[in-house]
Order: structure tokens, then sequence, then C-alpha cells
């Protein structure tokens, strides 16, 4: 039991960090949404989509 608080916090940490980064992943996402959907509304096309 000496090395168990040492491992729940190595866990705890980790899990934090995990959570964080798709946190992060998820803001960004839904902001480059956003910003896609601004410049389509100004006319701005992407060119995958051109025919």
């Amino acid at each position: 039991m000496t090395h168990g608080f040492f491992i729940a916090f190595a866990y705890a940490v980790t899990a934090l960090v995990i959570g964080g980064l798709v946190v992060r992943a998820v803001l960004d996402h839904r902001a480059q949404a956003r910003a896609l959907a601004a410049l389509e509304a100004r006319g701005v096309s992407r060119r995958s989509r051109r025919g």
C-alpha cells in the first residue's frame, strides 16, 4: 500500500489530461464549424463541393 496513493494520483492526473484534451478537441471542432458556416454564409465555397 506504500505506492497506492502514487498510483491513484497518476491515474487521476492521466484522466484529467485526457479529459482536457477531449474537451479542447470538442470546443475546437465547434469553433471550426462556426467559422466554416460563416464563410459559407458569405459565399465562400469549398473546393471539394465544386463540380
